[in-house]
């Protein structure tokens, strides 16, 4: 199955994740078949570059069946109020 989720990065202390869409035998760091944006938890009051989503490519892995995970349900709705209000 494939499915959009968060793979970290960053150093101890300082998570940095990218937004991917891999297949869900995969290591969640490991490889991955796109890269669709990134979240920054560290940047206070979520600035604008706390979080970026491509929302078109997000909509063309959903419309194949790729399945996000919670949290990255949680950002998608998060970028979609970001850029209507933009």
């Amino acid at each position: 199955m494939v499915v959009i989720r968060l793979a970290r990065g960053g150093a101890r202390n300082r998570p940095f994740y990218s937004v991917v869409v891999a297949d869900s035998r995969h290591r969640r760091d490991g490889r991955f078949i796109e890269r669709l944006g990134f979240y920054n938890p560290l940047i206070s009051g979520g600035g604008v570059d706390a979080l970026r989503l491509d929302l078109e490519r997000v909509e063309f892995w959903r419309d194949r069946g790729a399945q996000p995970s919670d949290a990255v349900e949680k950002l998608i709705k998060r970028a979609g109020a970001q850029s209507v209000s933009a």
